[in-house]
């Protein structure tokens, strides 16, 4: 029994001995991650940054490229053990107190313990060549080439964004686990947006150290180093020389102009004005000028294209008609006499549909919308007065309005591949029942809403849409910048962008509105300077109302009216009546996409020139011979 039980606890004891043996084997012969996690002291694991892919125009053109920095990087860890003298050597070869020293190196060490970290970021090339060769001195220091932006060009910057280095609270919500302090990432613009795209997959290259931290070559001869891989590139629909001429005559203005391809949706032109250099926000001085271009009071980085609500006047008329002839509550032969005591209108001829957009007719719109909240029940009771039918209940017409519009992306984001956009604002029944009360108020606290004015807000980006939809007949494809993605164009765009989005309004609806929109422009509401004869061109204008200053200028067009191959909304800040600013800029750049060039060149020095606010960003100049290779 005894002898037993002896064979029993020596058979106990060799089995556990041979599964600790096995494992122990395991863990020190087969498995080196326990391994080399043991030795992190004796490794320098250095994180090897990919390049950015590269932005393209629709011709090739190099919108934005990739430049080299220089990072000096250290181990907090092993740089507290360096002694007094250490220190102050240091703090010679890399000319900085040793106040500043600790400073930046507890800053440092915020972040990483043993792990290496920026330690002075963007060090120029002759701070780089001057310490290169004194850091063998300091094994705790190195340093880390990576690349940041460069822009071979000073236009874009709103569509194209900008990168900045990764925030706090960016980290914190970085469910990717990709990024580390000192990271750069997409901060605005295509940027932001096609951030994952764009920055590419990371590498490291572990480096064996003595004791002393002086590198002896690669650990295991790289065996565990993984490659870096840059980031792919975008091609996009912009229009260079457009978006050029279009910076150019919206300097000084505050507004924005876009130009949009309807058949595709494909942006071929995005300005945001004022605008800023691209090249403010790369390099060591990124931080200064940002904070100079936040404190600018005509705010420079705000992509006014996207994000900014502006009531879109007399253009809205476009989508009254529309969604009025859908209704059935006014036909093509509809005429209703410009009454301005319903509502202030400019002195023209009285008329039919075509002529209330011709003309711009305000209290004809006011009659249209009158009639869409009322569901056209209206009753005549004597030769001059009207009145509300008994089952003529406001709140289920204005419903009905208000169904209408998202088709036309109104109240909702287009969804353009750039940062930032807005929905723009249309105001729900809500809004007027906490005003005035549940069913205390009528269409007089309303009616400016059918010419544009009152509660109703879009951005520029919903108004050319809206210009393609009409140029389309009744369809769009939703704006987009970026057509392909990847080295060789090989990775199609989101199918959302190719997708075609129907409005929910007859074709033969159109063609009213089509007409009185080119006699708009031939002979109606554009003034004579801003036509050109041989461009079939169809557009609207608007005036906006603005309590805070000079209306703002607005006009929609697109060419020519068969087969349209651009559409443009243009909206200018305090600028007056559409017609005098907005539409001479929207028609110049229609002749230079269609025609390549601008035959009135008088007026486009008159627009260009015309002042209406004064910017004070200033400009910085980058040689045009250093990039000469990608701009051509």
């Amino acid at each position: 029994m005894l002898e037993s039980r002896r064979w029993i606890v020596l058979s106990l004891f060799v089995s556990v001995g041979m599964i600790f043996s096995a494992r122990l084997f395991f863990l020190q012969v087969v498995e080196t991650g326990y391994k080399i996690a043991a030795q992190d002291n004796s490794i320098k694991r250095i994180v090897m940054h990919p390049d950015r892919g590269l932005i393209y125009d629709r011709t090739g053109k190099v919108l934005v490229l990739n430049t080299p920095i220089y990072d000096l990087m250290v181990t907090p860890k092993s740089a507290k053990k360096l002694d007094i003298e250490k220190k102050k050597m240091l703090c010679e070869v890399l000319g900085i107190t040793l106040e500043e020293y600790e400073k930046l190196l507890a800053k440092a060490s915020i972040n990483a313990s043993s792990s290496p970290v920026p330690f002075m970021k963007q060090l120029s090339k002759q701070d780089h060549a001057r310490i290169q060769d004194r850091l063998i001195d300091f094994p705790s220091f190195f340093i880390a080439t990576r690349t940041v932006r460069a822009y071979p060009h000073q236009s874009l910057a709103h569509v194209l964004g900008y990168i900045a280095e990764i925030s706090d609270n960016e980290l914190t919500h970085d469910s990717s686990r990709y990024y580390s302090g000192g990271d750069y990432v997409g901060k605005a613009g295509l940027e932001a947006f096609y951030e994952r795209e764009l920055r590419g997959r990371k590498g490291v290259k572990n480096i064996w150290v003595d004791s002393k931290g002086k590198e002896k070559g690669a650990y295991r001869n790289g065996a565990f180093d993984t490659t870096s891989i840059a980031g792919q590139n975008l091609y996009t629909s912009l229009d260079f020389d457009l978006q050029q001429l279009g910076e150019k005559l919206m300097q000084n203005k505050a507004g924005s102009a876009i130009a949009i391809e309807p058949s595709t949706g494909q942006v071929l032109a995005m300005i945001s004005s004022p605008y800023y250099d691209p090249n403010l926000l790369i390099g060591k001085d990124f931080s200064k000028n940002y904070n100079m271009l936040v404190q600018e009071e005509n705010k420079p980085l705000f992509n006014r294209a996207v994000t900014a609500h502006y009531p879109p006047g007399s253009t809205f008329k476009t989508v009254q008609l529309l969604v009025g002839k859908q209704m059935h509550v006014i036909n093509d032969a509809s005429a209703f006499y410009c009454n301005p005591s319903l509502v202030k209108c400019h002195g023209h001829p009285s008329g039919d549909l075509h002529r209330s957009i011709q003309y711009s007719c305000n209290p004809y719109y006011w009659n249209v919308y009158r009639r869409i909240i009322y569901q056209n029940k209206i009753e005549k009771v004597n030769d001059s007065t009207y009145t509300v039918a008994e089952d003529g209940k406001i709140s289920d017409g204005y419903n009905k309005w208000l169904e209408a519009l998202p088709q036309f992306n109104i109240g909702r984001k287009t969804m353009i591949d750039v940062a930032a956009e807005k929905a723009g604002r249309v105001p729900k029944i809500s809004l007027y029942n906490d005003r005035y009360g549940e069913g205390k108020w009528n269409f007089s606290n309303i009616y400016s809403l059918g010419i544009g004015q009152g509660e109703i807000e879009l951005t520029p980006i919903q108004l050319a849409n809206i210009s393609c939809i009409i140029a389309n007949r009744g369809f769009f494809y939703p704006p987009h910048v970026v057509t392909g993605i990847g080295k060789d164009k090989n990775k199609s765009i989101s199918p959302f962008y190719t997708k075609r989005k129907d409005v929910g309004v007859d074709k033969e609806h159109y063609d009213v509105l089509i007409n009185g929109m080119r006699d708009a422009y031939r002979m109606g509401t554009v003034g004579p300077q801003a036509i050109i004869q041989d461009l079939d061109i169809c557009g609207k204008t608007g005036t906006a109302q603005n309590p805070r200053g000079q209306d703002h200028s607005v006009f929609i067009c697109f060419a020519p009216r068969e087969n349209p191959k651009i559409a443009v909304a243009v909206y200018v800040e305090n600028a007056g009546f559409g017609g005098d600013v907005a539409a001479p800029v929207a028609i110049l750049m229609v002749e230079k996409y269609l025609k390549g060039k601008v035959s009135k060149e008088w007026l486009e020095k008159m627009i260009s020139d015309k002042q209406l606010i004064v910017t004070k960003v200033p400009q910085v100049v980058t040689p045009h011979q250093l990039y000469k290779d990608t701009i051509k």
